[in-house]
């Protein structure tokens, strides 16, 4: 029976690491990072210290990347870019997607549960990414985060320019162009619960492609994003200025 149950541990092990596309030198750190507390002697031979490890090594892989691709965003916007990623719900989110709570070593109580606590979860992904990293150093750990969170970061950022999309573009054009946006609502749709508004965002003479939005301050952002792609000579996010919202549907 022992050894059933050590076969069944050694074949988790192999499979989790089929699972990480990585492939352990020392899988005693896998283990060790897959070990929740509840099941451990003692709280030395958990996940946790890697937990420790893994926040800042997740941290700092996240900070490099929006570092990277994100040149013209001030360390405001990053911060809260990066409190996006690697927040205890992403963190979750991203071991559910990878599948990685099929792995843990768990309490029975814990096991019998509908699905892993949010913490639990999270903390799991921080302990693998510190276990990859112990075995194979800082670039295999940043393979592993750049391949499994990628859309995560990309996410964060698309977030954040939209929430800040006024600010930015008033930023781009008082610098560049020495003038400030003025949002035009040209149409409003709809009955008064369930109103939708088509704004466009001015800068001096130049006049952007308007946007839809289902309340006055959505439509503003999504004007403001229309124009500052095309002042960054992008394709723009929000093309649709047809006569009706596109997702209007007429109510009798």
């Amino acid at each position: 029976m022992q050894q059933d149950h050590h076969h069944s541990r050694q074949q988790k092990l192999t499979d989790c690491q089929e699972l990480l596309g990585y492939r352990f030198q020392d899988e005693k750190l896998l283990e060790i990072a897959l070990t929740h507390a509840s099941i451990s002697v003692t709280r030395l031979q958990s996940n946790e210290r890697m937990e420790f490890l893994g926040d800042a090594i997740l941290g700092a892989i996240v900070c490099d990347r929006l570092f990277a691709l994100y040149p013209q965003d001030e360390e405001g916007n990053l911060t809260q870019m990066k409190s996006d990623v690697v927040s205890r719900t992403a963190c979750a989110r991203a071991t559910f997607a990878i599948g990685l709570d099929q792995y843990i070593f768990l309490s029975k109580g814990l096991i019998q549960a509908a699905e892993l606590p949010t913490s639990i979860a999270a903390g799991l992904l921080e302990s693998v990414i510190a276990a990859i990293y112990l075995d194979g150093g800082f670039q295999a750990a940043f393979d592993f985060v750049n391949r499994h969170l990628q859309h995560l970061i990309k996410h964060a950022a698309e977030t954040e320019h939209f929430r800040n999309s006024k600010s930015l573009l008033q930023h781009l054009s008082q610098k560049n162009m020495h003038a400030t946006p003025v949002y035009e609502l040209l149409d409003e749709v709809g009955p008064d619960h369930c109103k939708h508004f088509l704004v466009s965002a001015t800068i001096g003479e130049l006049s952007f492609p308007p946007a839809w939005g289902c309340n006055k301050k959505q439509a503003e952002q999504k004007a403001a994003m229309n124009a500052m792609s095309i002042l960054n000579g992008e394709e723009i996010p929000y093309p649709d200025s047809a006569s009706q919202p596109p997702d209007w549907e007429l109510s009798e």
